[in-house]
């Protein structure tokens, strides 16, 4: 079906069985398909559609930056688990992530609305616990999206530091610079999201370009100039940095980085709201997403891993990021390490803008239903532009308030920024758990769905929906875990406290104020029986 297919109004939306790819049907009267999938739910459109299948492709490829934010996490991984570690985990994430990521994809063809998670948790819960459920899946997802678009800005921002000790050796880093180099990165993810907005599906294409590009121009005169070792070395080498007990032990504690590099990969479920034919093209861009960036990333931690050189040197390097030593190494030039690291921040940049876009959506959707604080003021859409400018000026101001903790303590700000894993991963599993719930109790009348086009089937869906629930159960274990056995507060992983803390907040909110004004999502009939 076309996606301006004409559909006719909400109350003459004939609502339709989904199973086996159907999609709601009516008669004729100027609804648009996607306009149609919102009525159903009970939603009015009102952000601008702008992405088609290319451009949200490449607006969740150069978010996610797979291979070039394993640069930067490379050393938590290398330091747990060594070569050896890194490579099998990053094929367990890989794995993983598309299993995890292909059943959110189904749920979003069959609710493609920006408030992903928590929109999904209000069809698939128990009609007593539904609404609160989706209130918690709604701020766990809010909180880590917020502290996910500070993560990148921060990353972008020490990465300039460790070059400018590259070029100048005797420069001494302090916690005030890199706080205004992250308020320099923050500045041009704003700029984007808000003067060139309108273009944004363009410029996105020009990031997917640069994404693939930037690859070759990166491994290129890695492989070639850098020194080479052995496939032993790499393959069979494991490292236990940490002192745990095991290796294996040390394996998983390792493997976040690489669960890192493939977070935010549920992006484009909250932009479902500005992308044409949103319930097939949405989970299409998303599985592709997954299969394209998990190539690019396994390459390059291949390559990055053959091309080590002096490891000692890279480990101790005064950068603070092994690879701008590798890189160094590789072509024997500061010039040529630099320029190699300017593209990859400039590729961290665009993912910090789509990691804006994606917070402020979702902001926006959870003060669409009243769930926050000044709902009606973050809710609000620009007329003319289609922008929803209150909740990118909120979620750009949680990001600047946030980089002041940094000017105090680094230690305090990398707490706030431990939650970014958990933090997905809780609100993955919430909704993965309840569809796989379902499909295994199949029960005729209280477990018929209305299915998507994108839909995985009996077999299949079920299958992707357990591995995804161990892959999240794992990782989402595992990130509450510090890198060593030893623990200072420096070394302390704060995320499982400020989970308690978002949990604890959310629930009191809800209890207090959330409950009487909260609206979700108006479901079938099947769904109100239950």
């Amino acid at each position: 079906m076309d996606d301006k297919q004409a559909l006719g109004s909400v109350g003459d939306l004939e609502v339709v069985d989904r199973v086996g790819g159907g999609s709601p049907i009516s008669n004729p009267g100027g609804m648009t398909r996607d306009e149609g999938e919102m009525a159903f739910y009970g939603k009015k459109p009102q952000l601008k559609r702008r992405f088609g299948f290319l451009s949200i492709v490449g607006f969740i490829c150069s978010l996610l930056a797979t291979w070039e934010v394993m640069f930067a996490v490379f050393l938590y991984g290398f330091q747990n688990g060594g070569p050896a570690g890194l490579i099998y985990g990053y094929l367990f994430c890989w794995v993983g992530t598309l299993a995890a990521m292909a059943s959110l994809a189904e749920l979003a063809s069959m609710m493609p609305l920006a408030g992903g998670q928590y929109h999904w948790v209000s069809i698939l819960a128990p009609p007593s616990t539904a609404k609160f459920l989706s209130y918690i899946t709604g701020w766990l997802t809010v909180i880590a999206w917020e502290a996910g678009q500070a993560s990148v800005a921060f990353l972008g921002a020490t990465i300039i530091q460790g070059l400018i000790i590259l070029n100048q050796p005797t420069y001494a880093p302090t916690r005030w610079q890199g706080t205004l180099l992250y308020y320099a990165v923050l500045a041009c993810m704003v700029f984007i999201n808000t003067f060139l907005a309108r273009w944004l599906p363009k410029i996105e294409g020009i990031f997917l370009c640069f994404h693939i590009i930037g690859f070759f121009a990166v491994l290129i005169p890695l492989v070639y100039l850098g020194p080479h070792g052995s496939a032993k070395d790499v393959f069979a080498t494991f490292i236990n940095g940490g002192n745990w007990s095991s290796d294996g032990l040390s394996f998983f504690v390792g493997i976040i980085a690489s669960v890192y590099t493939f977070t935010g990969a549920d992006s484009a479920n909250h932009m479902a709201e500005e992308v044409y034919n949103a319930s097939t093209v949405v989970p299409w861009a998303i599985v592709a997403t997954i299969m394209v960036n998990g190539v690019l990333g396994l390459a390059l931690l291949i390559a990055l891993l053959f091309c080590l050189g002096d490891v000692t040197a890279a480990l101790n390097t005064p950068t603070g990021f092994p690879f701008i030593e590798i890189f160094a190494q590789a072509t024997n030039s500061n010039a040529g390490a630099t320029t190699m690291t300017c593209l990859i921040l400039l590729l961290l940049a665009a993912s910090g803008s789509g990691c804006m876009a994606t917070a402020s959506r979702l902001l926006w959707s959870f003060s669409r239903d009243n769930a926050v604080p000044f709902s009606g003021y973050i809710s609000r859409v620009h007329p003319s532009t289609g922008l929803p400018l209150y909740s990118i000026l909120v979620t750009a101001t949680v990001a600047f308030l946030l980089a002041l903790i940094n000017i105090g303590s680094t230690a305090a700000f990398n707490a706030i920024l431990s939650v970014v894993v958990a933090g997905f991963m809780a609100s993955y599993s919430v909704p993965i758990a309840l569809i796989l719930h379902k499909r295994l109790r199949n029960d005729p009348v209280k477990d018929k769905l209305n299915w998507g086009p994108w839909h995985m089937g009996p077999i299949l869906g079920p299958l992707a929906n357990a591995v995804g629930l161990i892959y999240i159960a794992i990782a989402l274990f595992f990130s509450f875990w510090p890198s060593t056995v030893t623990v200072t507060a420096e070394t302390m992983n704060w995320s499982c406290l400020l989970i308690g803390a978002t949990i604890i907040f959310s629930i009191v909110y809800y209890m207090i104020y959330g409950r009487h004004v909260y609206k979700w999502p108006i479901v079938d009939t099947i769904r109100r029986g239950q």
